[in-house]
């Protein structure tokens, strides 16, 4: 690829403004953006920088285990020294609305929705009808604060992670939307856009009980355990639609039980998101997933700090 062509994807993946590109690689704008158009080329040095960064965002790379596991003692830190991380979410209403719109915003836009943050907060905390959007984005906003709603509670009375919370959220999530709602699906599915086989149909039933076996064993390594859980869950694709945002619920849902701020997973992000998510189902590398969980969740860190 030229340097114009790279400059273009990396921003595509990572999601950042050609000003934060600039910052990340240490140049001035005017300069990058001469690169980015194609009217100067970069010097050796700073285009080795431009080729590492665009292979650390595509995942060519593994992120280093230093700087992972960096990362995550710096989040069991916060974690420790945050308190009880439920009763802050819950007993702080700027806390508690920042994180709902937040979730609920992304998670649904990633999904496909054409509604603005702004938009998602008039649907989801003023109750308001808007006549240029159709009333299925309507109902994936607020079922998808409703579903957040039952999450928190259910976790605050310390509720398990098993099949009966995971089919309630489910049929929260798709009610009006799917008349399957919180049903497994009966038949097989394709992830659209993704080379990834789904689970047969008729193995959900087990697959989903080794799954929780698993999302409820100890571990030590959070981070990891979300992003493996996570992986794995969206591979098995138990329903019939709804599984990106049910699956991210419920690495939420892990996340909180260890005590974890939610990890926000934002829209601008989507590419490298299912491109690490790939990585992790096809080709069993984890580091770009765990260290994609890692950023989203110290974002998540910061509305609780706020």
């Amino acid at each position: 690829m030229t340097i114009p062509e790279t400059l273009k994807n990396l921003q595509k993946l990572s999601g950042l403004t050609q000003t934060e590109l600039a910052q990340k690689i240490g140049v001035s704008f005017v300069a990058f953006n001469y690169w980015f158009n194609g009217k100067a080329e970069p010097r050796p040095k700073t285009r080795a920088r431009i080729i590492a960064l665009y292979q650390e965002y595509s995942g060519e790379i593994p992120v280093p285990a230093e700087e992972l596991l960096e990362k995550k003692r710096v989040l069991k830190t916060r974690s420790e020294a945050c308190g009880n991380m439920l009763k802050k979410i819950m007993n702080d209403k700027n806390i508690y609305e920042t994180a709902m719109l937040s979730l609920t915003y992304h998670s649904n836009k990633i999904e496909g929705s054409t509604l603005s943050e702004n938009e998602t907060e008039d649907i989801i905390f003023r109750n308001l009808t808007l006549p240029s959007h159709t009333m299925t984005e309507h109902l994936e906003a607020k079922n998808h604060q409703v579903a957040l709603e039952y999450l928190f509670t259910h976790l605050t009375s310390n509720g398990q992670i098993n099949e009966a919370f995971i089919l309630k959220l489910h049929s929260i999530l798709m009610n009006g939307v799917r008349p399957d709602a919180g049903l497994y699906r009966r038949y097989g599915v394709r992830i659209v856009g993704a080379h990834v086989p789904t689970a047969n149909y008729l193995k959900i039933q087990q697959l989903m009980v080794d799954w929780f076996l698993e999302v409820n064993k100890p571990a030590n390594d959070i981070i990891a355990k979300v992003a493996r859980t996570h992986a794995s869950f969206e591979q098995i694709h138990p329903f019939a639609d709804g599984n990106g945002r049910i699956g991210r619920l419920l690495a939420l849902a892990i996340l909180l039980k260890n005590n974890y701020a939610p990890a926000i997973i934002r829209q601008e992000n989507k590419r490298r998101y299912y491109l690490y998510l790939n990585q992790a189902q096809l080709k069993n590398s984890f580091s770009h997933l765990e260290n994609f969980f890692c950023e989203a969740v110290a974002e998540g860190f910061e509305i609780v700090e706020s």
